[in-house]
Order: structure tokens, then sequence, then C-alpha cells
């Protein structure tokens, strides 16, 4: 393969600090109520005031902004594949992105970008939690090169990158999963990223202790699905006049109730694989 045209990882750095980022609404309620700022002047309080601020004062602004999704840790999965970068060279990319310098571009609600220069606080949040340090081991990354979809191959590197298989009897629990799906049409990334959720939450010891709990955790969804698709019944007439009558106008909460059949989905597919 032709490395010449393979961008550092310092390139890599400055191009995702630096390409959009919409202002989630945590940021805006944040700046509105600490700064007392109407909505359509958060634009020019970022670019006039916010360079002037503590860093503990930016890294609460922009913390939500510069905390890696794992979309932002697959783009560094892809690059450094088994490699690491180890905790040591951090510092030094972090005073190079300062110097060069590096640019936030934060789009407010008007879709208008706002250019504010990087502090060290927020390149540092970026940088540490990227898991740029952390290995693949060479079994499972050969899994993760079967996933036939270049940008899924990158979110399951990312997947495998994480601490929580740093233990060799909880990564078991991943290997197994991609063993069976990688190469197959079984083969779905949000469900490697279901997977890491559920792994992170629980903590379980290995595949035998996860499988144990998924019984429990399905019928707990059923009854949570059974309950949401049953409205109750009205306790008399006059309210259900009020509600429509035999109309009944009451909202379900549709999303919340697909999120947990998706959920159920998961498990029992989860189930079928680990037990092959």
């Amino acid at each position: 393969m032709d490395t010449s045209r393979v961008p550092s990882l310092f390139e890599t750095l400055a191009a995702a600090l630096e390409r959009p980022r919409e202002l989630p609404d945590q940021v805006l309620n944040h700046l509105v109520g600490a700064y007392s700022l109407d909505r359509d002047a958060v634009g020019a309080f970022l670019v006039e005031k916010l360079p002037g601020l503590e860093d503990y004062e930016i890294d609460l602004i922009l913390s939500p902004v510069f905390t890696p999704t794992m979309d932002d840790q697959a783009i560094f999965a892809e690059q450094l594949g088994r490699d690491s970068a180890p905790q040591e060279q951090w510092p030094v990319l972090v005073d190079k992105l300062v110097a060069r310098p590096t640019r936030a571009q934060l789009l407010t609600v008007d879709g208008q970008a706002h250019s504010v220069p990087l502090r060290a606080v927020s390149i540092e949040r970026y940088v540490h939690r990227l898991r740029l340090d952390a290995t693949i081991p060479e079994s499972l990354f050969q899994l993760v090169l079967q996933v036939p979809i270049a940008t899924d191959r990158a979110l399951v590197a990312a997947v495998a990158r994480r601490a929580v298989w740093d233990i060799d009897s909880r990564r078991d629990i991943l290997e197994r999963y991609l063993s069976a799906t990688a190469p197959t049409d079984a083969h779905r990334v949000a469900d490697a990223l279901e997977l890491l959720k559920v792994v992170e939450t629980y903590q379980p010891v290995d595949a035998s202790d996860l499988l144990s709990r998924l019984p429990h955790w399905q019928q707990v969804l059923r009854k949570q699905i059974n309950e949401a698709g049953s409205p109750k019944p009205f306790f008399n007439e006059r309210v259900q006049e009020l509600h429509g009558g035999g109309r009944d106008q009451r909202r379900q909460d549709n999303v919340q109730l697909s999120a947990k059949e998706e959920e159920r989905d998961f498990l029992e597919r989860l189930e079928r694989l680990l037990k092959n």
C-alpha cells in the first residue's frame, strides 16, 4: 500500500477538531442561562467572549462538543489499526494543535459557523478520550477485518479498542459475536454498538455470565412492551369522553416503544449467536 498519502495522526486530529460541529441544546441552554444571552446572541458570544474565559469555564461550555463520539473514535481506529499512540506522545500533539492554531467551527441554530480558536483544555479532552493508546489483539483484529463494509469495519474497530475488552474472558464475548456475524449477512454494526453498551454497563465476567442474564432482561422488556402497547382503561365514561370517546386520543410514545422492541430483538439475536 502506498502510505505517502496517508495523513499523519496530527493531521487527522486537526481535521477532526475543525470539522463543523452543531452546538447541542445542552450547550445552548447553558450559555443562555449562565451568561444571560438571547439565543441569537450566542454566535457573537462564542467569537468575542469565549476566548477570554477561564479554562474551567470553556471546558464546561464545550465539553459536550469535544467529547469524542463513537464516530470520532472510528476515524482513528481505522487509521491506527492494531497500532497505538502512547500517552507520552499526547502532550506534544496537543501543543502542536494549539500552536497551529486549531480553530473550531461551531454551528448555531441559524446554521452559521463561528470560528473559535481551541484552547488546550478542549483539545486535551478530545485527545485523551479517543483511546489512542489502545491496541487490538491479533485474533480479534482478524475478525474485525472480515466486516465487509468499510465504514462498519471502522466502527467495529473502535468498539474493539474499548477498555472493557482488556479482560481475556470478557473479550471472548466480542470474538464469539464477530466470529458468528462479521463474514455473514448477520452482521449489523448497530448490534456491535449495542453489545458494547451492554457489556460496559453490566460488566459480565464472560459469555456464560452474559447468557445467564439475557432471559431476565428479555422478560422485563416483553412486559414493558406489552404494557406500553395496551393503554390503561378509563375509570369512567366522562373521562373517556374527554379523551375522544371511543377514539382514544392519548398519544402513545411510539419512539420509546420502538426502542424497546429493537432492544428485545437485539437481545434475542445475541442469545442465539452466543449459544452457537
